[in-house]
């Protein structure tokens, strides 16, 4: 028994006619069973919703590619208020979308403080001091940062 090219020729074990693999395509086991969520309800006080169900048991095979599909880039759509003091200490809410993976908000480089998650549409985070004029907020997130260009202006 053995393993014939079209040809007819023998295939040595050594001889696979393969090429490189993305490494985003290698297969990975999983070694603990893995969950998603969704809300309970309207009022549902997780963020990303406190219903679990199993989505994929011990010993299931994913790839790369899909385990960096499950984390989405987090968007925003506004920025309220979106100017305040520079002595810092403004209350501001951030809108947009994937936002339940942020795990901090910088303006200008600069640490927000209070980060509150809301929900995965809004978090809330209070601004340190800054300099007079517009400045940058980056959300940081695993699934990658996401800058909001003179997303707040310092009076």
């Amino acid at each position: 028994m053995g393993i014939f090219k079209q040809d007819g020729s023998r295939l040595a074990k050594t001889a696979w006619p393969t090429s490189a693999v993305d490494p985003l395509d290698v297969p990975k086991v999983l070694t603990e069973n893995l969950y998603d969520t969704r809300d309970y309800g309207r009022n549902d006080p997780v963020p990303e919703g406190s219903i679990k169900r199993l989505l994929l048991p011990v010993g299931a095979i994913v790839t790369q590619r899909w385990i960096n599909a499950q984390y989405p880039l987090a968007t925003v759509a506004a920025v309220t208020p979106d100017t305040g003091a520079a002595a810092g200490g403004e209350v501001v809410t951030i809108t947009g979308t994937e936002l339940d993976g942020v795990t901090s908000v910088t303006f200008d480089g600069v640490a927000g403080t209070a980060l509150e998650i809301v929900s995965s549409e809004e978090i809330k985070v209070t601004t340190p001091a800054g300099t007079a004029g517009p400045a940058d907020i980056v959300l940081v997130d695993d699934a990658g940062n996401v800058t909001e260009a003179a997303g707040f202006t310092y009076a």
